[in-house]
Formats: C-alpha cells, sequence, structure tokens
C-alpha cells in the first residue's frame, strides 16, 4: 500500500472506524480467504494472491486493536477497501456505516421488546369479569370457567343462531389461542353472527381434581350455554383446539345429547401415527422408557405438573425456530414486528399447571397408552368412552405443515374406531376432514389466513355439513371462478365442495420445604428464566428501556438495498439450514433407535407380542346391544316408506337422483335454500329445526340403502296429486342443476320417477305432515 493512498489517524480513532476496519477483515474472510483456502477461488481475486488468516490476525493485532485502544496512530486506506470483493457495494463505507448504526439501533430495540415481554410475563395474571360459570363453585369444584365473548365495536349477534363454544387446550400454556386476534376462530363465528362462548382455566388446578371432574364441569357449561339461547336453530357447535379436542370427543361420547356439530383443530386422537422422522415426538414415550419422567416431575413440583414441559417439548420439534428464526424475524424487523411479537408472547409465554394424577392419565391413556379410540377408557361409574356413540357431524382440520399434530394423529382414530365404510354409515355417523397443505400447528389457530378461509368457510358450510349422508367425506377449499356454472350461487370467494372418501384414504395418509422447593423448581425452568432474566427486575434491562426511547427517537432504518442487510440476511438463514440439519438428524436418529429397540424380535418374544404384529389395534369385539338397536332400527325405517309428504318425497327424490354424486357442493345448497323460498305455500309456511332437518335427509337416505326399489315404489303415496309432484319435481330439477346441465344418467333417473308417478296409487294411503 503506496504512501499516497494512506491518510494517518490520530490516536483518538472513533469506534465507527474500528467498525469499519473489523467488517473490512470480516468480509475478507468470509467472501475471499475461506472461498480460496478450500479451493474455491473467489470471482474477481486472483488465485495467486490468496492471504491466509495468520496474515489477517497479524494485520489485526498489529494495527486496527492498539488504534482502536489508544496506542498511537495507525493507518487504514482512504476511500473504498482496496482488497477485492465479489459484491462490490461491500467496499463502500457509507453504506458499512448506514448499515452498523440501523444493526446497532435494532438490537437496542430488539433487547427492549424482550425487556417488554419480560415484564408482561411477570404481570401475566388473570383479569376480567367474573364468568358465567366459575367451575370452582361446582361440586367437585375445577379450575375451569364459562365466559361469553362480547362482540367488538360494529359487530352485532343473532342469539337465534346456533351457539359456538370454543374449547382452549390446557397444554402447558394459558387459554386463548382461539380467540386474542380479531381474525381468529372466534371471530369469524362473530361475524357470521353467531353468539360465542369460551371455556378457559386458571393458572392453578384445584386440588385434587381430575379430567373425569373436568368432564362433568364442561357438561354443565353445555347445558348453561342452551339454556341462555332456548330459540336458537340448533345445539351448540363446539370447537377443540389441539389438547381440547380429546376432552371435546370424550364429553361427545359420554354426553350425545348435548353437543352440535364438532370442529376439532389440530386435535391428536391417535397418538402413534406418524410419517417416519417427520413427527419424532411419538417415539419419545419408547425411548424414555414410558411414563416415569411425567410422575417424577409431578413429584419434584409437590404434585403439580409444570406446562412449561410441555411447552418445552413443543420448542424442541424445531430448533431453529425457537433458537434463532422467531428473534431474527423480530430483530429484522423491529419497526412494525414488536406488537405482534408481544401479543403471540403474551399468550405463549403463560406456563399452567396441572395436577400430577391429570398429567398420569393423559400420559397413561393418550399419550401412551393410546386408548381414546380403541374404547378402552372406562369411567369411575364404569361406563365405557366409545367415540362411536357420537351422533353430531365432526369437522377435523389438520395440516401437513403440523409436526405436533400430524394428519395421521388427527385422522385414524377413525381407522380405530371403523371397520368398514359401511359401519362409519351404519352408526349414522358423518366424518368431514379437511387438509391445509403447508401450515403449522399453531397456525390452525392462530393465522390470519388460515381465519378468514378454512375456519369462515368451516362457519359458513355447517348448514350443508349437517345434511351430509352418513360416511367419510373432505372439504376441499377452492378459489372462485366466475365463468363457472352457478357462479352466482356461491357466496364469497370460495367454492367449498364435499367428496366421498373411504377409509383406504386415511390409511394412505399413514407411513407410520416442599411447596418452597417446587416452586423454586419452576421459576428456575429454562422457559420462565428467558422471560423473567429479561425483564425489569434485571437491574440492566431498566437501562436498555430508556435507551430504547432514544433510538426511536433518533431512528435511522437503514436502506432494503444496504448490501451488509443482504449479507446478514445470508448468513441468518445459514444458520437455520445448520439448526434444521441438526433436528432433521436428531428426528432420524430416534426413529432408527426405536425401531431397533423396539421392533427387536427377542424383545417382542419376551413380551409375549404375536410375530408381525404392525402395532395398530386389532378390531373391536362384536357389540349385541347395538346390533340389536340396528336391527330395529331398520325395522322402523322399513314401516315408514309411505309416510310423510311433500318434503320426504322432494328429498328422496334428489338423494336418488344424484346419487353418482360423489362431490357436493355449495351450489346446490344455495339453490335448494332459495327453491324452499319460492315455494314456501307448499309447506303452509312451517319450517324444520337444523336436527329435524338433519333427520330428514339421514332417513331419506338410509331408506334408499334399505331398499331403493320399494322406496321408489312408495312416492305416489306421498305425492298423490299431480300439482304437487310437478312442482318437487321442477325443485329437484333446479338443484341438480345448479352446477350445469344434468347428466344422462340423471336425466334417466328422473325419468323413472316421472314413470313411477304414472303408475296408480296403491290403496292405502300415508299419513302427510305440512313442516318443511
Amino acid at each position: 500500500m503506496s504512501a499516497d493512498s494512506e491518510k494517518h489517524v490520530p490516536a483518538g480513532w472513533t469506534a465507527a472506524d474500528f467498525v469499519r476496519s473489523s467488517t473490512e477483515l470480516w468480509q475478507n474472510w468470509i467472501q475471499n480467504i475461506w472461498p480460496g483456502g478450500t479451493g474455491a477461488s473467489a470471482t474477481g481475486w486472483p488465485t495467486g494472491s490468496l492471504r491466509w488468516p495468520t496474515d489477517v490476525w497479524q494485520d489485526w493485532i498489529t494495527k486496527l486493536w492498539p488504534g482502536a485502544n489508544g496506542a498511537g496512530a495507525m493507518t487504514r486506506p482512504a476511500g473504498p477497501i482496496t482488497w477485492p470483493a465479489p459484491d462490490a457495494r461491500l467496499g463502500d463505507w457509507q453504506a458499512a456505516w448506514e448499515y452498523w448504526v440501523d444493526a446497532c439501533q435494532r438490537t437496542i430495540l430488539f433487547w427492549d421488546v424482550m425487556r417488554q415481554r419480560g415484564n408482561t410475563f411477570l404481570e401475566h395474571e388473570e383479569k376480567g369479569k367474573p364468568p358465567l360459570l366459575d367451575g370452582r363453585t361446582l361440586d367437585p369444584p375445577v379450575n375451569y370457567f364459562l365466559v361469553r365473548i362480547v362482540p367488538p365495536a360494529g359487530v352485532s349477534v343473532d342469539p337465534r343462531k346456533r351457539p359456538f363454544i370454543v374449547f382452549d387446550p390446557r397444554a402447558g400454556h394459558g387459554p386463548g389461542i382461539g380467540g386474542f386476534k380479531v381474525d381468529s376462530e372466534i371471530g369469524v363465528a362473530m361475524r357470521a353472527g353467531h353468539p360465542c362462548y369460551f371455556v378457559g382455566f386458571r393458572a392453578e388446578p384445584e386440588p385434587g381434581q381430575t379430567l373425569e371432574d373436568i368432564g362433568r364441569a364442561e357438561g354443565r357449561f353445555l347445558q348453561k350455554v342452551a339454556e341462555l339461547h332456548p330459540g336458537a336453530e340448533g345445539r351448540p357447535c363446539i370447537v377443540g383446539n389441539c389438547q381440547a379436542g380429546w376432552a371435546v370427543m370424550m364429553l361427545s361420547a359420554a354426553a350425545p345429547e348435548l353437543v352440535g356439530p364438532i370442529l376439532l383443530a389440530g386435535a391428536p386422537l391417535s397418538y402413534w401415527s406418524g410419517k417416519g422422522t417427520q413427527n419424532p415426538m411419538r417415539y419419545s414415550g419408547g425411548l424414555l422408557g414410558g411414563s416415569w419422567l411425567a410422575s417424577l416431575a409431578g413429584d419434584l413440583g409437590n404434585g403439580r405438573f409444570d406446562g412449561a414441559h410441555i411447552v418445552s417439548n413443543f420448542e424442541n420439534l424445531n430448533p431453529a425456530n425457537t433458537l434463532w428464526t422467531k428473534q431474527y424475524n423480530l430483530y429484522s424487523k423491529i419497526d412494525t414486528e414488536a406488537p405482534r411479537y408481544l401479543e403471540f408472547e403474551r399468550w405463549w409465554g403463560g406456563f399452567f399447571l396441572m395436577n400430577e394424577e391429570e398429567m398420569r392419565f393423559i400420559v397413561d391413556n393418550l399419550f401412551i397408552g393410546n386408548k381414546l379410540a380403541s374404547g378402552g377408557i372406562v369411567t369411575s361409574t364404569g361406563r365405557r368412552i366409545d367415540l362411536r356413540n357420537i351422533r353430531s357431524p365432526i369437522v377435523v382440520f389438520a395440516s401437513w405443515g403440523d409436526n405436533i399434530t400430524p394428519p395421521q394423529q388427527a385422522l385414524n382414530w377413525i381407522l380405530d374406531c371403523y371397520a368398514t365404510d359401511r359401519e362409519i354409515v351404519a352408526r349414522e355417523q358423518t366424518i368431514v376432514y379437511l387438509l391445509h397443505h403447508d401450515i403449522g400447528h399453531l397456525g390452525i389457530f392462530v393465522s390470519g389466513k388460515v381465519a378468514l378461509r378454512e375456519h369462515a368457510e368451516i362457519v359458513e358450510g355447517l348448514d350443508l355439513i349437517e345434511m351430509l349422508p352418513p360416511g367419510l367425506w373432505e372439504m376441499i377449499i377452492e378459489d372462485k371462478r366466475p365463468d363457472a356454472p352457478g357462479s352466482e350461487l356461491i357466496p364469497g370467494r370460495y367454492l367449498v365442495s364435499f367428496e366421498r372418501r373411504r377409509l383406504d384414504d386415511i390409511r394412505a395418509l399413514e407411513d407410520t420445604r416442599e411447596d418452597e422447593r417446587a416452586e423454586a423448581g419452576r421459576r428456575l425452568h429454562p422457559s420462565r428464566l428467558q422471560h423473567s432474566l429479561w425483564s425489569d427486575r434485571n437491574p440492566w434491562m431498566q437501562f436498555v428501556g430508556r435507551l430504547a426511547e432514544q433510538v426511536r427517537a433518533q431512528r435511522r432504518p437503514v436502506g432494503a438495498d444496504n448490501p451488509f442487510l443482504a449479507l446478514e440476511r445470508q448468513v441468518s438463514e445459514n444458520i437455520e439450514r445448520a439448526l434444521d440439519r441438526y433436528r432433521d438428524a436428531r428426528d432420524r436418529t430416534s426413529e432408527l433407535m426405536f425401531n431397533t429397540i423396539y421392533g427387536s424380535p427377542l424383545l417382542q418374544t419376551m413380551l409375549g407380542l404375536p410375530p408381525g404384529r404392525d402395532g395398530e389395534p386389532g378390531l373391536r369385539t362384536r357389540d349385541d346391544v347395538y346390533e340389536t338397536l340396528v336391527t330395529q332400527k331398520i325395522a322402523g325405517l322399513r314401516s315408514r316408506f309411505a309416510e310423510g309428504g311433500i318434503r320426504e318425497a322432494g328429498v328422496r327424490i334428489l338423494l336418488y337422483a344424484g346419487s353418482d354424486e360423489q362431490r357436493v357442493d355449495t351450489r346446490g345448497f344455495k339453490m335448494l335454500q332459495r327453491v324452499r323460498e319460492e315455494k314456501d305455500e307448499l309447506f303452509g309456511g312451517e319450517r324444520l329445526s337444523p336436527a329435524e332437518r338433519r333427520d330428514l335427509f339421514k332417513d331419506q337416505f338410509f331408506m334408499l340403502l334399505l331398499d331403493e326399489e320399494q322406496s321408489l315404489a312408495a312416492l305416489p303415496r306421498l305425492l298423490p296429486t299431480q300439482t304437487e309432484r310437478d312442482a318437487v319435481m321442477e325443485m329437484v330439477r333446479k338443484v341438480l342443476s345448479a352446477k350445469g346441465e344434468l347428466s344422462p344418467a340423471r336425466k334417466d333417473r328422473l325419468a323413472r320417477v316421472e314413470s313411477i308417478f304414472m303408475e296408480p296409487i296403491p290403496a292405502k294411503p300415508g299419513s302427510r305432515r305440512g313442516k318443511a
């Protein structure tokens, strides 16, 4: 370097000069020295001029460090950095200075957000008005409560509409995941006019409370909501998020008369299911030796299990997001991301407790025992919990991007409960599932996009779901095409349809002092320390708060095209990829260890397992009581072929003519509502409740399934006059034509019905009813 290209700097060399020169050395290492040292020639740098790390270190020791600490003058290049760089913009001193200022300000603001998060964590306690029903007043008492959600400004609800009750998961953190944003499960339901209620819980469990006690309290909550809405058009729709899903299903199986449609969002019900290394949590019970750790944690907590352990397990599933991505996303968007981050952390960072008995029941009977779907859970009164007793439609919402509750764990309970597709139909059960392509577990509950699309369409489509014939269906949401037939019948932006599915479609998803010591142990849990250490209880963080205010007043964000900002993002991506590789290696190792240990023929022989066992629960034994009820049901349906009037005949013809349709969408349902309004005088102005409407469609479906010939032959008795026949056939044609021109097969079926009407009416007339 010539003297003409140098300028002398006094001993008072500034920190900015020090940082710029440090950046110069770092860039030389990353972009020139390291690639050259590994045999990769950097663009624009002659391979013969490679300087090794020892030379760079010598520059640092002899020039930069002494000058930065007042050891005399030092020299640095005048103008741009003279070391050649692949990206010439990295030699721009002005860009480096702007990036340094921005990075320092973002760092201060980042730690100020961490300080606010810590303060929120320490101040987090229950607030608000008294609940509608407090579980602590029940016998036996529980720490659950029922509250009514007050609609936000500009939103009104109709008390006659079906109420929605959201049950939040008690999975380590506090309640509120289903509705702390306007665009949420609760938000979209209220915008549709439905009254909404919320079942939450307090941080401390009541002494001695059990999951069975909680189930009784939740049943009382449902009764309370029904009492508040005696004129509602249907029983409450209950939403079970995550771990609340199995609680909702147990309640629905024990008291099916209390519940309306059931929505399970990200809810695990078949805990051994999954696919390879994508779902490693299912191996934990085997690799850790069973449930002893849960019992040990409860003993160390003086009979209380700390929910922070569960939250830590969730976070360990994605170390890249936990250790880096979440924080870097805040740091890189510090001017806009802080409110959203703090809002989420207020919920995520609240750790709630469970009684040891509750956690042991969950681990032994669900996580490890997997007894819910197989009917292995028996109450204290001797009653067996059988999910096949549920009579309300069940909607399952899962996502391929969910590594906590993958689709297999959300859906394989269906395979455990039902041996064949016909058994689902015979049990009069309607099951609908909806699969998102990539949203993560928490996104199912907190994503605004998911709320406005999936949750909104589920709420909108509940009436149609209740009218679907028994069986297994997949809900499909597609963008609306303006040129599609009947597009004017499609409300909103999406076309929602339901396609028939079989159990084989589900199978295809599978691969496969004491109190003081206990409290001190909870306070020292890493999940709590990460909040409390960065709160104002730490004296150093109070200084950060004051410094952050000064930074906000003089904020100078760097330009989006700054090369050092691009380099920062590249480094962040590399860190994230490295942590992802660690996670993948960890998960592959877990799977290999599990299969090696429990796949051993010797171990299986010692445990008395039959050879070749695939791990799936066996089929249930014959239920004689159920078989008797089915026989009685069939006899009752056969005796009612000729009973009814316009509505029975119309639904029977509609189901028969459209029996070739494997996909039902909203256009036909909207047209059905329209023609019902147009022909109101035929029904005498009387209307069916949602429950009566569901029974109507279900009964007519079963009549056609039992004896199509006899059920069609009885149509003339239901419609004795030509006026009624013409009106019904006109309505049926309009509904079937909602999606376009009738197919030849449907025309043939309608022609067969018309030919039946030409035959003489049998001598014995059927009874007639006027509601519709």
